[in-house]
């Protein structure tokens, strides 16, 4: 397929992470939304680069920790079109795990195919390891060619279209990636659309974008259960305008049985009797009573009245990453792995500048996940804006302040990889309210 490209081949040659790949025309890599794949040309949104770094550091965490075997990882990039997030796996995984791959690249655009073909021709891994292939042809068949260990489903749009045939194609224990576009649905603007496609209602407060990686996360785990198979989560990102959720998947009837334990509800400004059953759940810290929290968690054995609009779900109300996994995404490994040192006469012809910047970019997709890692299954995600209002102090507390001073008193805390100022931290309500107010008294 490499020779069969069209007429305005070669176009420009592009460079993300330490990957290069030609491209009708240069990316605005100062874009942070969504891009239409209408127009022509091969598709490569610049705003998803970190979503395809963080996959490069998913995979070789996987592969190290062993969760995918010791020999061949089968691998689709199902909807693939510049095939640049495999490309990258290929190019930028060290040589002892790169050579384990075997990676298929599936897109309905033969034009995109043909270019992705074509520049891993011109630009191979750096090291000659792993194997390419392509497939033109919908996800839904090429997906059940055989089975996979490591499925990437990056749509435009839901994702939920490609779930159960992607899902049914995993080994008995492998992982699949997840992202999504359609935010107004899932952070429950669009209260239909969320309905309809995914089961489930949103509040949209501060806390929508978590509750759409729950929702998600909640449908992942529905859908695998059908099939006999347990998730495991791995990790799960709002960034820019999309989200994206990772997990493990395992081929277990036992779990799939357990799977509705792993589903409830998110209930805003809840009542004494919510939050008691939260804490007799587990799902939230012993506190005193004395003031509520902003929101809790509910089991989904809770009677709720699902058109109260302080209720989201059903969701997942289990962790939502796993610590392992997030520990791994440090910005050593990220700097080590996906960031290319700058050489005169650059075949892309970026200067000095633009290989800072593409560093920062790096950088900046697994900022706070390491430290997030170790408070991921916490009960509070805490946005500092909100707090303020909450407990109407004039301003929001600093979230770094908090996160250091809930530490101080022997809880696990961390700043959120997050669109907005936040915390998470498995500390008493009492005393995140004590520390917030002992820095700036109720107005």
């Amino acid at each position: 397929m490499s020779e069969d490209v069209s007429d305005d081949w070669p176009g420009v040659v592009h460079r993300e992470g330490r990957t290069l790949t030609r491209v009708s025309m240069a990316p605005d890599s100062s874009r942070s939304g969504p891009v239409s794949r209408r127009g022509g040309g091969v598709f490569l949104n610049p705003a998803m680069s970190g979503s395809r770094t963080r996959s490069v550091l998913l995979l070789d965490y996987a592969m190290e920790s062993g969760m995918l075997g010791e020999g061949t990882v089968y691998a689709l990039d199902g909807l693939a079109a510049s095939g640049i997030r495999a490309r990258r796996w290929l190019n930028e995984l060290p040589a002892n795990k790169a050579e384990r791959l075997d990676v298929a690249i599936s897109d309905l655009d033969k034009n995109s195919l043909s270019w992705a073909m074509r520049s891993h021709d011109e630009f191979p891994p750096v090291h000659g390891k792993g194997s390419l292939k392509s497939s033109v042809g919908d996800l839904r068949k090429v997906v059940l060619a055989h089975g996979r260990h490591w499925v990437d489903i990056d749509p435009f749009g839901s994702p939920l279209p490609f779930l159960d045939v992607s899902l049914q194609s995993l080994a008995r224990s492998g992982v699949i990636e997840v992202s999504a576009t359609d935010t107004a649905a899932l952070t429950g603007s669009s209260r239909g659309a969320m309905l309809r496609r995914y089961g489930s209602r949103v509040r949209t407060d501060g806390l929508a974008h978590d509750s759409a990686l729950r929702v998600m996360m909640g449908n992942l785990a529905r859908t695998a259960a059908r099939h006999d198979r347990a998730i495991e989560p791995l990790l799960s990102i709002w960034d820019s305008h999309h989200l994206r959720v990772s997990s493990r998947v395992v081929r277990s009837k036992e779990g799939a049985n357990l799977m509705e334990e792993g589903l409830g509800w998110r209930v805003h400004s809840p009542t004494e009797a919510e939050v008691e059953c939260s804490v007799e759940s587990g799902l939230h810290p012993e506190l005193s009573m004395d003031s509520l929290p902003m929101t809790c968690l509910l089991p989904l054995s809770f009677p709720v009245n699902r058109r109260d609009s302080r209720v989201s779900g059903p969701l997942w109300v289990g962790s939502l990453g796993d610590q392992g996994a997030m520990h791994s995404m440090t910005e050593q490994k990220a700097m080590r792995m996906c960031v290319a040192e700058y050489e005169e006469g650059d075949i892309a012809g970026w200067s000095k500048r633009d290989f800072e910047m593409e560093k920062r970019r790096v950088l900046r997709s697994v900022r706070n996940i390491e430290s997030e890692g170790s408070v991921i299954d916490a009960a509070h995600h805490i946005l500092v804006d909100d707090l303020s209002s909450w407990l109407g102090v004039g301003s929001p507390p600093s979230p770094t302040l908090m996160v250091e001073e809930l530490r101080k008193l022997g809880y696990r805390a961390s700043l959120a990889h997050y669109g907005k100022p936040s915390f998470k931290t498995d500390a008493s309500w009492d005393d995140i309210v004590e520390v917030s107010l002992g820095h700036q008294p109720p107005m």
